[in-house]
């Protein structure tokens, strides 16, 4: 019986089951059944224009890269991680792919929404950075500067120990923080990259395999899987699932096991434990869109690519809601905050995954592309996010989102 409650847990955790029940909330919501949004279909065809119209004035030839933490590492056009790595001496391909998992690893757990107030000041350019890209930039720094490194001859590495016991002023220096310059969730961030140090330095089975323990012993952990030197997406994000879920705070479990970013949403109706729980995963598929280019980098081909899915952020999700594909029952919730866990917040975010397998469709059917050749991580990089953030700040002057999350730095 135990076993058997293990097993519907960890179905869970898995990209298909975030798109299986995303585009059961669909349904309900397109049939009327929803509390919070009514949705409007019809609407989209004239939201890909816009989608595409992004697109092309960034990637003028409509060859664009994956949506990941790398592209944020590009500053005035530098690559700046290219750089440094470029200019390292690697004793092989796996020890590179290591220090990228390490980096991408802890950056991306740093990449909760930063709040429209924090800026970071970078050194080279002299300029003020806010947001995703400020906080990318920030991490960059950190690793480089080797804040996360147990060696001081070897900064470019992120060791358990380290992470285990990471002061919480190191992080507030790190990141600029004072009275003038506040961050969100600062202490979550913290907490998080703690909890992560702990798991990693405890499993050396999975993250030691061929050094110390370190969060980009992932790399080898996931490369072991490959199957005539491929491996297909879902697969990574299985093995961040399943080997990293327990760093998450004050989450759903089920037969013991954490759930992640898994909500309750009673309108989701199984004949099984997993009845009424929304999985949606994003930090965790946002990581593993960021470790594809580090394996593929390491010679390991990755497939099935679209077997991720859209992420269940406030841009994807602001883009439907200023578009008006999404509209909120009561306009009045536009103007309240609403928890992460509460019902309208969770129908908005698995509306949203839904909602950016139908607006992908429409935009490679004007494009003529196939998912093969125009992949929903180069929609969303090209694309969703860049185009729900300029119409945010079309609509509003600091282009916060169109609905209100409290967030506690680890969902967003």
């Amino acid at each position: 019986m135990a076993e058997a409650l293990q097993q519907e847990a960890r179905s869970l955790l898995s990209a298909a089951a975030v798109r299986a029940r995303a585009g059961e909330m669909l349904q309900i919501g397109l049939a009327g059944g929803l509390s919070h949004f009514t949705i409007d279909l019809d609407r989209i065809d004239g939201l890909a224009e816009a989608v595409l119209a992004v697109t092309r004035k960034t990637y003028p030839t409509l060859d664009v890269p994956f949506h990941a933490r790398w592209r944020h590492f590009v500053l005035g056009g530098v690559d700046r991680w290219a750089r440094l790595a470029d200019a390292a001496s690697w004793p092989d391909r796996a020890a590179r792919a290591r220090a990228e998992f390490d980096l991408a690893i802890v950056s991306v757990l740093l990449d909760a929404g930063a709040g429209a107030a924090w800026r970071y000041r970078d050194a080279v350019t002299g300029g003020s950075i806010g947001r995703s890209e400020g906080l990318a930039i920030a991490s960059l720094d950190m690793f480089a500067s080797g804040l996360f490194s147990g060696d001081a001859r070897a900064p470019f590495r992120a060791d358990a120990e380290v992470l285990a016991q990471l002061p919480l002023a190191s992080l507030t220096a790190a990141f600029q923080v004072n009275e003038a310059n506040p961050l969100l969730g600062l202490e979550g961030r913290a907490d998080l990259l703690r909890r992560l140090g702990k798991l990693v330095a405890e499993r050396a089975d999975v993250f030691g395999l061929h050094d110390t323990p370190r969060p980009g012993g992932l790399f080898d952990h996931i490369a072991a899987q490959a199957v005539g030197g491929g491996i297909a997406a879902p697969a990574i994000l299985s093995a961040v699932l399943n080997q990293l879920g327990s760093i998450w705070p004050s989450r759903l479990d089920l037969a013991g096991i954490p759930l992640g970013d898994c909500w309750r949403h009673p309108a989701i109706k199984t004949n099984d434990a997993t009845a009424g729980l929304v999985p949606l995963h994003k930090l965790s598929q946002w990581l593993s869109y960021s470790l594809i280019e580090p394996l593929q980098r390491a010679g390991i081909a990755v497939t099935d690519i679209d077997g991720l899915t859209g992420l269940a952020e406030y841009r994807n999700g602001g883009l439907f809601v200023d578009h008006e594909v999404l509209r909120l029952r009561d306009a009045a919730d536009a103007d309240r905050a609403h928890a992460v866990d509460s019902l309208l917040v969770v129908e908005w975010r698995a509306l949203t995954v839904a909602l950016l397998d139908r607006l992908a469709e429409r935009v490679r059917a004007k494009l003529g592309r196939t998912p093969e050749s125009l992949p929903l991580a180069s929609i969303l990089e090209g694309g969703t996010w860049a185009a729900g953030r300029a119409i945010a700040f079309a609509r509003r002057p600091d282009g916060s989102p169109p609905l209100k999350v409290i967030s506690d730095g680890t969902v967003f």
